[in-house]
């Protein structure tokens, strides 16, 4: 495949959409509708070098005994959906900084340890352009409500069996949550 073109179609305060013209390697001409975090995409070049926009959250308690998620109301679902908490990192923000400001927002905890931290992922493959990195660690505190306004998120700490009865429920969970606490809940 060979990019030929990038054009913003519209743009919005966290989003922009694209439309990415290729050609096929059969010659054939193709267009890719994306959005990005980046409201400022004029080239291939620049699409192929996307900046990290967010903080993947992903805290357990000191003894490693209880995962903490979110249960979030997320509009384009029409309800909620456990989650693991996340959110953009502000301009000048490390991502220590906004791992412990976005925690603090949606949960009313501290991050008191990172322990480990991945270099950038995307988010939303063959939808966007958007990495987040993941920071792992501890917390502590009491939970409190999310006070973000246009956000309904409750935080919570789960047990190992506590989360492999919601997987066999069938709990709604966004796809990392999922995976995560999976693999968390069954020691992998």
């Amino acid at each position: 495949m060979k990019l030929k073109s990038v054009e913003k179609v519209a743009g919005w305060e966290y989003l922009s959409r694209y439309d990415v013209k290729y050609e096929t390697p059969s010659g054939g001409e193709k267009v890719y509708e994306m959005f990005s975090r980046d409201p400022d995409i004029t080239t291939p070049e620049k699409l192929l070098h996307p900046r990290t926009d967010a903080v993947m959250i992903i805290m357990t308690d000191r003894a490693r005994e209880r995962l903490l998620l979110i249960r979030e109301f997320r509009l384009e679902l029409g309800r909620e959906i456990c989650g693991l908490p996340a959110g953009l990192i502000d301009p000048g923000e490390t991502v220590e900084e906004a791992a412990r400001r976005e925690l603090k927002e949606e949960t009313g905890l501290d991050l008191v340890e990172i322990t480990h931290e991945l270099p950038p992922a995307y988010s939303a493959v063959g939808l966007s352009n958007e990495q987040c990195i993941c920071v792992f660690g501890v917390a502590e505190g009491e939970i409190a409500p999310c006070k973000e306004t246009g956000e309904e998120i409750t935080a919570r700490w789960y047990t190992k069996a506590e989360l492999r009865d919601m997987l066999r429920r069938g709990e709604t969970f966004g796809s990392w949550a999922q995976a995560y606490g999976f693999m968390w809940s069954v020691g992998l």
